[in-house]
């Protein structure tokens, strides 16, 4: 898949517009500026705590949700090369980063699903903190 795939990206940690705390603050608001918030949203996985930001991982398991929200890129060829810095992220099977930027499929609340890239974990799980409620809520 190339860059141009989705102009939508969903984000569920130190990205959303809802976020707090000095954590990716520079970056939230260089989004801000860069794309225009779609609305919340929802997508299939497990959250994890890592500490100061969230990890999701894919699921199919019907009653595993992740919350968060979808914004829409402006340019999406000039925001996801920084985004995938700010992220640690490699594409496809064989990256060994810490996220994997891969499309999705998104239920925006109160609309039809979309296809938006995501960040994935890209690390064990085992003896991680399961975020069972799906939202992610920053530390102070």
């Amino acid at each position: 898949m190339s860059d141009s795939d989705s102009r939508f990206l969903f984000a569920y940690g130190t990205l959303m517009s809802t976020a707090t705390g000095d954590l990716g603050r520079d970056m939230r608001l260089r989004l801000r500026r860069e794309a225009r918030v779609v609305g919340p949203a929802t997508v299939a996985g497990r959250l994890y705590d890592l500490g100061r930001y969230p990890g999701l991982v894919a699921s199919t398991d019907a009653g595993d949700l992740v919350h968060g929200e979808v914004v829409e890129l402006m340019d999406p060829e000039a925001t996801l090369p920084w985004l995938d810095e700010y992220e640690g992220a490699g594409r496809g099977p064989q990256a060994v980063e810490e996220y994997i930027r891969s499309i999705v499929s998104v239920q925006v609340s109160g609309a039809r699903a979309l296809a938006a890239w995501v960040y994935l974990f890209n690390r064990p799980v085992i003896g991680v903190p399961r975020v069972r409620s799906g939202r992610w809520i920053a530390r102070k």
